[in-house]
């Protein structure tokens, strides 16, 4: 085979492989448990209603599983602010239904992984309240970290803070003013109800003595209770976690390496009693994750940049937030403007790829509950949706769709704050399985409903897509049978770009594995585009959407089009 294509030639660091072997041929399905299906009719979905529902993710070829939090919460930043890790929330059902549904769902041959909210509890947590009016020699008293003196500076923001009109106003600065026995003051992580738990400091500084060292008792007895939550979860059956904001543990740690040392200790133990089981990080930084012990991390809207640049519009609400971070408003390469640029994706795209190949795996979701869906703004046809589709399910690593993508569910701009939400509520809103005015997720009044639903007149549901051979339920359904069936194109396959970078419609890249080798080319665009493209022997077409044409030496796709090519088989 020849491809008369500039290519980009990466030599991965191989490794040898140490995840689980399952992972190979993982497609992964995240769940807003509030938001997926409600068996009891409150208008909050709950474990009940996932457990109805594994048919359809089986049939979708989904193979394993991640709810966002479960734990009994306060509910104000969406689950995030966790009372207990040792109990699941009342408004989702108890223990036992998570042991029925994680049961169930190995029975269909899914894996289940929840989400441990690592870096902090609620203030309403016992530990926290326990730590906050007990004395220095308490069990939980240096399970978080207490101080009675700050600096002018982090005393400014607490009195903004107190000022400011609106709940956000929780997120300013670093230190809530408790005046409890234990301290006058305590470390937050992000919202003041959510106490940061105490790994230690990296570099703790001597005039700071509430700055422990990360080998420090409090530090120390901490890291036991993170293995005592795991586990405790892990004899039930439950196959890993996602861990949030995995890299923010260790304090004052700016090269990352005490909470990567962390990991690993972690790893270690998880490889020696539940060999089987996954660690995937909300870390953004594969090289780093990976290296630390994880098994997956993502490629996200922060962290190493380039999702941003394929998905984030200017005029939409995280397009806007790249425009200000960037200081000037870009193209998003996904757009049938077809203005945009693939390089920064690519450059940082390629190098964690290089680093990670054969120690662990990447993942580009095609959305997840902090930022906005595919389906927004101007990209809101099936045919382009289907081309974003083709991209996530043919790339390498394990893939992830959100709850919904995989119907095209839009993004709702402008609701209401639910839980703490703010513009995140968007991506958010009930699962669409039917026409109706609750969509199939509820049984309860409208007005009852978690949030608002969005059906495009009961198009955009699984009833309706089922029955329609040209739907994007019917498209990523095929695409994640293709991944399945085609070595080349599952997780461990090879991946390399033949395009040029510097003309990026359409971006053309290779999967191989052994003699087998596929070809992958998109063109998101609303034009015509073409690039060379010569092979030996007879090409086939294993997959495509919209209008492709290979002749003796040249692709060409119509606009909004992708086609997935057999080269060598």
């Amino acid at each position: 085979m020849m491809i008369a294509l500039v290519a980009t030639v990466l030599t991965p660091v191989h490794a040898t492989p140490r995840n689980p072997s399952w992972l190979s041929h993982a497609v992964f399905y995240q769940i807003y448990p509030s938001s997926y299906m409600d068996s009891d009719g409150d208008g909050i979905g709950d474990l009940r209603g996932i457990q109805s529902r594994l048919g359809y993710l089986k049939t979708l070829g989904i193979t394993a599983i991640w709810l966002n939090p479960i734990f009994e919460s306060g509910w104000f930043d969406g689950g995030y602010d966790v009372i207990d890790f040792y109990k699941v929330d009342p408004r989702f059902g108890s223990n036992s239904d998570l042991v029925a549904l994680v049961s169930a769902a190995h029975a269909e041959g899914l894996k289940v992984c929840l989400d441990l909210v690592a870096g902090h509890t609620s203030n309403r947590c016992a530990w926290f309240q326990q730590s906050a009016t007990g004395g220095a020699d308490d069990r939980y008293a240096d399970y978080y970290i207490w101080t009675d003196t700050i600096s002018p500076k982090d005393q400014q923001d607490i009195v903004a803070r107190h000022q400011a009109p609106n709940p956000l106003s929780s997120t300013i600065g670093k230190y809530v003013e408790a005046d409890a026995k234990r301290g006058k003051y305590y470390l937050k992580n992000y919202f003041e109800c959510q106490p940061a738990l105490n790994y230690g400091y990296a570099h703790p500084n001597p005039d700071h003595p509430w700055e422990q060292a990360v080998d420090a008792p409090g530090p120390q007895a901490v890291r036991r209770e993170l293995r005592n939550i795991m586990a405790f979860w892990f004899d039930k059956g439950v196959d890993g976690f996602r861990v949030d904001l995995a890299s923010s543990l260790v304090k004052d740690d700016p090269d990352k390496e005490a909470v990567m040392a962390l990991w690993h200790e972690m790893r270690q133990w998880k490889d020696q009693h539940y060999p089987d089981r996954v660690f995937i990080s909300e870390w953004a930084n594969p090289p780093k994750a990976i290296a630390a012990g994880f098994d997956i991390d993502f490629m996200i809207q922060f962290g190493i940049p380039g999702y941003g640049s394929l998905f984030f519009a200017p005029d939409t609400p995280w397009g806007q937030r790249l425009t200000k971070r960037m200081g000037k408003a870009t193209p998003c390469y996904f757009d049938k403007a077809g203005r945009g640029s693939i390089k920064e994706f690519i450059d940082n795209f390629s190098n964690s790829y290089t680093k990670t190949k054969g120690s662990g795996y990447i993942a580009i979701p095609t959305a997840n509950h902090d930022f906005q869906r595919p389906n927004i703004g101007t990209r809101c046809t099936t045919d382009q949706l289907k081309v974003a589709m083709t991209f996530f399910l043919t790339m390498p690593g394990v893939p992830l769709i959100y709850y919904g993508d995989e119907i095209g569910m839009r993004y709702q701009e402008g609701l209401p704050s639910k839980e703490g939400s703010n513009d995140r509520g968007g991506s958010r809103t009930p699962m669409q399985w039917l026409p109706g005015p609750t969509a199939g997720f509820s049984s309860c009044e409208p007005a009852q409903l978690y949030l608002p639903v969005a059906t495009d007149g009961g198009r955009l549901t699984v009833a309706a897509e089922e029955n329609d051979p040209q739907s994007l339920l019917r498209y990523t359904q095929a695409l994640i049978a293709l991944r399945q069936h085609t070595p080349a194109l599952a997780n461990d396959g090879d991946w390399q770009l033949v395009s040029d970078v510097n003309r990026p419609y359409p971006m053309v890249y290779r999967r191989t594995t052994g003699t087998q080798q596929v070809i992958v080319a998109l063109n998101p665009s609303g034009r015509k585009v073409s690039a060379p493209l010569a092979v030996e022997g007879q090409p086939r077409e294993l997959l495509r959407t919209g209008h492709c044409r290979l002749g003796h030496d040249r692709l060409v796709l119509g606009p909004c089009s992708a086609v997935v090519i057999a080269v060598s088989f």
